[in-house]
């Protein structure tokens, strides 16, 4: 059925950068949202970064003027650009997918980021 895969994640030196890509397959409907969360060891889930079908993006206070968010509608393909990646920033970052006209979300497996100081 929906499918969804994020690659790009990886081991950085702080002040790095590493570009995520989230690619949903087996869609028979628009994607109206997506968006990047993340999770570090005992921590919670939290929101990175959301972008609508047109464009409209939400970023957490703490990524502001570091990450960029964008997306491909005709591949169904979105992007997290990291610069100045730190090590806070060490976290499975996932990516979300939400249908509006099923009114569900997708998630995908997860990719690894590591920054090392």
């Amino acid at each position: 059925q929906v499918q969804v895969v994020e690659s790009g994640g990886g081991l950085v030196q702080a002040g790095g950068s590493l570009r995520l890509s989230c690619a949903a397959s087996g869609v028979r409907f628009s994607i109206n949202a997506m968006g990047w969360y993340r999770q570090a060891p005992g921590k919670q889930r939290e929101l990175v970064a959301t972008i609508t079908r047109r464009g409209s993006t939400n970023y957490a206070d703490c990524v502001k003027g570091r990450f960029t968010i964008s997306r491909d509608n005709a591949k169904n393909t979105m992007y997290l650009q990291m610069n100045s990646l730190k090590p806070e920033d060490t976290a499975v970052y996932y990516c979300n997918v939400h249908i509006d006209v099923l009114t569900r979300d997708y998630w995908g497996q997860g990719t690894q980021v590591t920054v090392s100081s």
